[in-house]
């Protein structure tokens, strides 16, 4: 982790990358426990799609986290700083997630 610049910058730096760090740790936990449910229930090739989508996005999730800290880090700050696509793109992929993973937990 980057060390803050000053004693006055206060704790968003941290508090942003703890928060996308969680985020990515869900995700990916998430794709985990879709690999473990019921294998010999429901085997083949199939079975490793959603686990797979889970660990790419919650790499991604992890990268834009730290680009976000870097970015938090940067004296001066810069003119725009909310990561408003970054931020959409990812929750569109856990919502998509989400909806995979409820199918597969009804079948």
């Amino acid at each position: 982790m980057t060390a803050r610049r000053s004693p006055d910058d206060g704790l968003q730096p941290e508090r942003t990358a703890l928060a996308w760090s969680r985020t990515s740790q869900a995700v990916l936990a998430n794709g985990a426990l879709l690999l473990l449910r019921d294998t010999a229930h429901y085997g083949g090739p199939l079975r490793f799609l959603p686990a797979a989508a889970a660990m790419v996005i919650a790499g991604a999730t992890y990268l834009i986290g730290r680009r976000r800290l870097a970015v938090l880090n940067r004296r001066p700050l810069p003119a725009r700083l909310a990561p408003r696509r970054q931020v959409t793109t990812i929750g569109w992929a856990v919502i998509a997630l989400i909806v995979v993973t409820s199918v597969l937990l009804t079948l």
